[in-house]
């Protein structure tokens, strides 16, 4: 009995294995026949929406064939799809279950970068390539071509770098130079301005210099310290009066003479006052004093 229960349940495990192999079967054959159709619509027709269309039923009956998806990504790379060219390559690196198709798979996606101009990252799948199948000439090639571009990149951007460092230099240096401009002139501006008020000054000096010569020309006095010496010296010797006396104008007479002429006109007068009394004495009659 416990043998016939074991002989059923080996039976019944053997039934569902071959039934899931079955299914399993009957599915990766539709997913080939999408990508049989998809492949003949590019070739005879080269309609890539509808081919595009057949992979992506194949990918989603099928998720773990990379056939489907590298067969999508040649596609993508041939309709210059670039990026979604990439993304499928590398799904089908990620599934790929032979060296073969890995090697593939990195390959095209090299080619794919170099079409990008990344050429760092066309280096890495080249070499990933190379590992699963180290004899493929052509990656090799491919390889070789990447490294020499990335090196011609790396040394143009160093130079770039440099013009840039240069041209920074040159213009700090050309801003430095028109600060030193602008300084310059702003010296010359204020020495202009200094030289103005020299000459300023030296107007002002000779405009002054002009009033002392003026007045010294009208008889004004320029050094009082040293008239006052002079009008001492000129008033030595002469009497108080003289010295008191006011400085005579011209045209008029001075108190002395004025004084001697009052003299000589008093005494005339005095002399006709007498000659008019003489006369009178002569002919008036001689008054009594009455008493009171």
């Amino acid at each position: 009995m416990k043998n016939l229960l074991i002989i059923l349940l080996f039976f019944q495990f053997g039934v569902g294995f071959s039934q899931d192999e079955e299914d399993r079967a009957e599915i990766v054959a539709e997913a080939n026949r999408f990508v049989a159709t998809a492949n003949e619509v590019l070739v005879k027709d080269g309609n890539f929406p509808k081919a595009e269309g057949e992979y992506r039923k194949a990918i989603s009956k099928n998720p773990v064939d990379a056939k489907a998806k590298y067969n999508l990504a040649n596609s993508y790379y041939n309709t210059e799809k670039y990026d979604e060219a990439t993304q499928r390559y590398t799904e089908a690196v990620k599934i790929a279950e032979s060296k073969t198709e890995k090697h593939k798979a990195f390959h095209n996606q090299g080619n794919t970068y170099m079409e990008q101009k990344k050429y760092k990252e066309a280096v890495g799948a080249y070499k990933n390539a190379l590992r699963n199948n180290p004899k493929d000439d052509e990656t090799r090639y491919n390889l070789a071509l990447a490294k020499k571009m990335l090196e011609e990149e790396q040394k143009q951007n160093d130079q770039n770098k440099d013009k840039d460092k240069d041209k920074d230099n040159k213009d700090e240096n050309k801003d430095k130079d028109n600060k030193d401009k602008e300084g310059e002139n702003k010296e010359d501006k204020k020495g202009e301005g200094d030289d103005k008020d020299k000459k300023g000054d030296e107007g002002e000096d000779k405009k002054d210099q002009k009033g002392e010569d003026e007045k010294d020309e009208k008889g004004d006095p320029k050094d009082e310290g040293k008239d006052k010496k002079e009008d001492k010296k000129e008033g030595e010797g002469k009497p108080e009066e003289q010295k008191k006396q006011p400085q005579q104008v011209q045209g008029q007479l001075s108190p002395q003479q004025v004084k001697s002429l009052l003299e000589a006109m008093n005494n005339e007068e005095k002399k006709v006052q007498d000659k008019i009394n003489a006369k009178k004495a002569k002919g008036a009659k001689t008054k009594t004093e009455k008493d009171w």
